[in-house]
């Protein structure tokens, strides 16, 4: 069965807007059949810089896994193939899943064609719409550990409970978009004298004791898509730029590699990596940021291993001049696909949420030595979704003691330890953090911190 999305033409008030889309009307078909494997999604319609951004951003936020695509855009016509599957593998064959992409993906279309967009920009999140539910906090500046502990404690102080974030850490270098509310009202902060006292406090935080003019914190109201925004204050960051000594980590990088191919005036970019998900969003987004437009494309993601090949010339028209701007491509494309690997141990909370639960729970983790490399938080029902990926300070494998205790303590079913642990140290030696807790659980134990509940 083949689900097919076109556009209504009256929708359109403006007559030379309603010609132009009956020449070049956007259409999706979502197909079932010819792929024994995969769904088959493909898109048509008249192109223009960022749509397929749009389109790949719609199928990464329904956690959708591409594991093929054909992209071609050339002539003013923009025509993409998708083979996707589910987490577990399988086709898309919910219904309603089904037509919720044919929406997405259109309303996609049409609002990076014109400017009757279905919601406010292209820079947002598609099929988010604006709220003032919660106040939103970028923060940029130089990682260390304990510094989501510390974020979190001052937000906690401010009476603002964390209701979604996520955090990002590269080559080191720190980025987090968080979504705060009122404690009291559980909903957005409008007092701009509050607003300017978070603001302020959470740049000392960022600062240290370096007083770093590079930290930056941005409180705003609007919707922002979390991944892109991510993206852009890393890459606004020069979180790509690498150390002198960094050649030992030559190996565990992508292979990206970019050449002019003269006759058709093409850059061409050709990525081979460990494939994961959210690969192909990530380096779309990075090349869409960078100012560049892919005209033809093809990915590969069938096994451990991603093939990316694409086609591009700068927004003006020219390819890659020069040495310098190839091997900063290259750099800010190794750094995309490098700031969302999931190294570190990975550790999962869930409870019910309450106001200072992050601020408790990164603070347990610092007095033990772990250090959150990335985090990922969310509150839906009540209910506190946490997923946070550590490492040990110093630099050592993750002590399975420390872990053990960590979750007797907090309980068992609250926070697991998820995927192949191949961090954690299993030596039969003490962990001096075990000294750590005996003297912090003789005095609060996690139900004072309201992690787990008390039943008399």
């Amino acid at each position: 069965m083949a689900y097919i999305s076109e556009f209504n033409m009256n929708d359109i008030d403006d007559e030379y807007e309603k010609l132009f889309r009956r020449m070049n009307p956007p259409r999706v078909v979502i197909d079932n059949e010819s792929c024994k494997n995969a769904t088959v999604i493909r898109v048509d319609s008249a192109n223009k810089h960022g749509i397929l951004l749009e389109v790949v951003q719609v199928l990464t936020d329904l956690n959708l896994i591409i594991t093929k695509a054909y992209i071609s855009s050339d002539g003013g016509w923009f025509m993409d193939v998708f083979n996707v599957t589910d987490q577990e593998g399988n086709k898309v064959t919910d219904e309603g899943i089904l037509d919720y992409i044919l929406k997405l993906i259109t309303c996609a279309h049409l609002q990076s064609l014109g400017p009757e967009s279905c919601f406010t920009s292209s820079m947002r999140s598609v099929g988010v719409k604006p709220s003032m539910d919660h106040t939103a906090i970028e923060l940029t500046g130089c990682d260390r550990p304990g510094l989501l502990s510390e974020v979190s404690a001052v937000l906690t102080h401010l009476k603002c409970n964390v209701v979604n974030a996520e955090v990002w850490t590269h080559n080191t270098r720190a980025a987090s978009v968080m979504h705060v509310t009122d404690e009291e009202t559980g909903g957005a902060i409008t007092d701009p004298e509050r607003l300017s006292r978070i603001k302020k406090r959470l740049c000392n935080v960022l600062k240290g004791s370096s007083k770093s003019s590079e930290a930056k914190t941005v409180v705003s109201h609007g919707i922002t898509h979390t991944a892109r925004r991510l993206h852009q204050m890393m890459f606004d960051d020069r979180d790509y730029g690498r150390a002198d000594d960094d050649a030992l980590n030559e190996n565990k990088r992508p292979n990206v590699n970019v050449v002019n191919w003269h006759d058709k005036d093409y850059s061409v970019v050709t990525i081979q990596s460990k494939d994961r998900p959210k690969l192909l969003f990530d380096t779309v987004c990075t090349l869409t940021d960078m100012q560049y437009v892919v005209f033809h494309a093809s990915i590969k993601a069938e096994g451990p291993e991603a093939y990316q090949e694409y086609y591009i010339r700068h927004i003006d028209g020219s390819p890659v001049k020069s040495d310098a701007e190839r091997e900063r491509v290259i750099q800010c494309l190794e750094a995309a696909i490098e700031r969302r690997v999931s190294e570190g141990l990975k550790l999962e909370l869930c409870t019910t949420d309450r106001v200072g639960l992050l601020s408790d729970v990164t603070r347990i983790f610092r007095e033990n030595s772990l250090t959150v490399i990335r985090a990922e938080v969310t509150t839906k029902a009540g209910k506190a979704l946490n997923t946070f990926y550590v490492r040990d300070a110093s630099g050592y494998p993750v002590d399975s003691k420390t872990i053990d205790s960590i979750r007797q303590a907090i309980g068992q079913t609250i926070l697991k330890v998820k995927g192949s642990p191949e961090e954690l140290k299993n030596g039969p030696q003490e962990s001096p953090t075990r000294f750590l807790f005996g003297g912090l659980f003789k005095s609060r134990s996690f139900v004072n911190f309201g992690l787990v509940r008390s039943y008399s």
